[in-house]
C-alpha cells in the first residue's frame, strides 16, 4: 500500500481526487436539504437525481471518444476548473423560484463528470506499476470512502455556520486545489492512436470511434461479462438508492440521525478494505476477486435486510454494514483492474463511458422497479432485489471469467485490421 501512495504522479491524482471528492459530498448533503427547505417537495428533491441521471444516458458513452482523443491530465485539470466555474449560480438561490436554476447546475455539472470520470480511470493504470494496479484502484476506493465520511460531516457543519454559500464557496476552493495538484503531474498522458488527436474536428469520425469501442465491448469476453455485471449491478444500486431511507425508518425504526450514522459505518468499513484490499490483493486472482466479493456482498446485503425476522434492534445494522464496506472496496478495485489491463489504453476511454451510459440507464430502470412496486409487494421483498443482483453478478464472474486469469490487452480494431 504505501509502494503505491510513493509513486509521486498516482499520490497527486489520490489526493486530488480525495480533496475535490469531499467537496463534493458536502454539496450532495447540502444541497437537498435547501430544495426541501425551499419546497417542502420530496417530488422536488427527486426533479435533482433526475438532472444529474439524464447527461449519462445523454452524453456518457460520447464523452468516452473525446477522453480517447485528449491528454487525459488535461481533460481531469480542466474539467475540475470547469466544475468550480458551474456551481457558482448556486450562490444565488435564495428561494423556491431559483430552483431551475438548481437543476441546471446540478445537469451541468454531471454532464462535465461523464469526461471526468473515463478520464481518472484511464489515467490511473498509466501512473502505477502495472504489479501495483489492484492496490491502486483499492487505494482509489479508499479514498471515496474517506471523502463520504468526511465531506458529509464537515458539509453540515458550514452549512449549519455559512448556509448554502459556504459549501459552495469551499466545494470551489476543493476544485481548484484538485486541479493544481493534478497539474503537477509530470506524466502526460496521451492515449495511443493511429492518428494525432488535434486532427480537425469531424462528426462522422466521432461516430466511427465510438463504434469502435462498442465493437470491442462485445468482441471481448472479460469485457463483455463486465459489461453484463454493471447492468445487473446498477438495477440493484438503484433499488437501495430509492428504498434505503424507507427501509431504515419504516422496517428498522430509525430516524434521520440512523440514516447518516448507517451511512458513515459503511465509509468506516470502507476504509478498512481499502487498506485491506490494497494488501492482500497479490493472494488472489483478479476475477475471484471480483467474484467473491460480489457473492459475499449480496449475503451481507441480504442479512441486513432481512435480519429483523430473527432479530431486534437497530445496533445490528451498522455492524452488517460495515462489514460491506471492505466488499465493495474488493469489487470496485476489481472491476476497474480488470477493465484496465483488458482494454488498450487507446480505447478506455470509450468503454467507460459506454458504462457510465448503461448504469445511467439502468438506474432509471431500478428507479422505476422500485418506485412502482414497493407500495404494492412491500419495501423488504424490493430491496432484496439488490442482494439477488449481486450474487447472480458474482457467480458469473466465477463462471465466465476463470479460463482466462491472465490480463493481457485486448487488440485494437486496427491490430485485428492488419492480422486479416
Amino acid at each position: 500500500m504505501l509502494a503505491t501512495l510513493r509513486q509521486r504522479d498516482f499520490s497527486l491524482l489520490w489526493f486530488a481526487g480525495l480533496i475535490s471528492l469531499s467537496g463534493n459530498w458536502m454539496l450532495q448533503i447540502a444541497v437537498p436539504v435547501v430544495i426541501y427547505q425551499l419546497t417542502g417537495s420530496a417530488l422536488a428533491v427527486g426533479g435533482m437525481l433526475l438532472a444529474t441521471t439524464v447527461p449519462g444516458i445523454l452524453f456518457g458513452s460520447v464523452a468516452g471518444v473525446f477522453v480517447d482523443r485528449w491528454e487525459r491530465r488535461r481533460v481531469l485539470m480542466i474539467t475540475n476548473v470547469l466544475l468550480a466555474v458551474s456551481i457558482l449560480p448556486l450562490l444565488l438561490v435564495v428561494s423556491a423560484d431559483m430552483l431551475w436554476l438548481v437543476y441546471l447546475v446540478s445537469f451541468v455539472q454531471s454532464t462535465l463528470n461523464q469526461f471526468f470520470s473515463p478520464a481518472e480511470n484511464s489515467l490511473l493504470p498509466q501512473l502505477s506499476k502495472p504489479e501495483l494496479l489492484v492496490s491502486a484502484n483499492a487505494l482509489n476506493a479508499l479514498n471515496n470512502n474517506l471523502a463520504r465520511l468526511i465531506g458529509p460531516a464537515l458539509g453540515g457543519v458550514v452549512a449549519l455556520n455559512f448556509g448554502l454559500t459556504g459549501v459552495v464557496i469551499f466545494d470551489v476552493v476543493t476544485y481548484v486545489v484538485a486541479a493544481v495538484l493534478i497539474a503537477l503531474i509530470r506524466m502526460k498522458a496521451h492515449p495511443r492512436q493511429s492518428e494525432p488527436s488535434t486532427k480537425r474536428f469531424d462528426v462522422s469520425k466521432v461516430f466511427v470511434e465510438w463504434r469502435e469501442g462498442m465493437q470491442l465491448i462485445w468482441r471481448e469476453r472479460t469485457v463483455r461479462t463486465l459489461f453484463f455485471y454493471n447492468v445487473l449491478t446498477s438495477v440493484g444500486e438503484s433499488v437501495i438508492f430509492v428504498l434505503f431511507v424507507p427501509f431504515i425508518t419504516s422496517i428498522l425504526g430509525g430516524d434521520s440521525l440512523h440514516v447518516g450514522g448507517i451511512m458513515s459505518a459503511q465509509a468506516v468499513g470502507g476504509i478498512i478494505g481499502g487498506l485491506l484490499i490494497g494488501s492482500i490483493a497479490k493472494s488472489f486472482k483478479t476475477y475471484r476477486l471480483l467474484g467473491i466479493s460480489s457473492l459475499i456482498f449480496g449475503i451481507v446485503d441480504l442479512a441486513l435486510f432481512n435480519y429483523t425476522q430473527f432479530f431486534d434492534g437497530i445496533a445490528i445494522a451498522y455492524l452488517i454494514i460495515m462489514l460491506a464496506g471492505p466488499l465493495t472496496v474488493g469489487i470496485g478495485a476489481s472491476y476497474n483492474t480488470l477493465l484496465q489491463s483488458k482494454v488498450d489504453n487507446a480505447y478506455q476511454g470509450r468503454v467507460f463511458g459506454a458504462l457510465n451510459l448503461t448504469f445511467s440507464l439502468f438506474m432509471l430502470v431500478g428507479i422505476a422497479i422500485a418506485g412502482f412496486t414497493s407500495d404494492r409487494i412491500g419495501i423488504v421483498p424490493v430491496i432484496n432485489i439488490q442482494g439477488y443482483v449481486y450474487i447472480v453478478a458474482g457467480i458469473m464472474c466465477l463462471l465466465l471469467l476463470r479460463e482466462k486469469p491472465a490480463l493481457q490487452p485486448v487488440m485494437t480494431p486496427e491490430l485485428v485490421k492488419s492480422d486479416g
